[in-house]
């Protein structure tokens, strides 16, 4: 039993090396120069079937050919509201370029909390509910807010941890759409 406890212990210690390799390989463009992954370094962005405030399924795969920011956040989050605002903007800017907004929210009482105050944000973008899979998927997601970036192949094309200023991403999303 103890060797048991011991392999499953590395296993899980080996796991999470693993996402952290994958999750800061991402991530480090965003640190320094060209905030953008390169082409092909890029990574298939984890799909995932959430529902949103209809009740309608919504997959990754439904965006297929547009520019996605995919936004983790939760209506206790502070920079999550500064941002929201940005979100909508871009959503209206660029969704005739084909770009998208996807804001997927972590509130642990779900809808119940996220539709009141998605309309007072006035948020104009889809919004679906998320789950621990679905953040485990996307880096194991544990603090917020957290935004990718999708290319048109559904590649990873940026993450950012935290607030990140308006006019590098509104910069990134104009590259992508390029």
């Amino acid at each position: 039993m103890n060797t048991n406890k011991t392999v499953r212990n590395k296993a899980l210690f080996v796991s999470i090396c693993l996402w952290s390799v994958l999750v800061f390989s991402w991530a480090m463009p965003a640190f320094g120069g060209d905030s953008l992954i390169k082409e092909a370094e890029r990574q298939r962005a984890p799909e995932f079937s959430l529902p949103d405030s209809q009740g309608a399924i919504a997959q990754m795969a439904d965006f297929e050919g547009k520019v996605v920011l995919v936004n983790f956040w939760a209506t206790w989050c502070v920079p999550c509201k500064e941002e929201i605002p940005w979100f909508i903007e871009f959503e209206r800017t660029y969704q005739d370029q084909g770009f998208a907004v996807i804001g997927i929210s972590l509130d642990e009482k779900g809808f119940d909390v996220a539709r009141p105050y998605m309309q007072k944000m006035g948020m104009n973008y889809r919004v679906l509910m998320g789950d621990a899979r679905t953040a485990y998927k996307y880096g194991n997601v544990d603090s917020l807010p957290v935004t990718f970036l999708i290319d048109k192949q559904r590649r990873v094309a940026a993450i950012h941890f935290g607030l990140v200023s308006k006019k590098k991403i509104a910069a990134e999303i104009r590259k992508l759409l390029e």
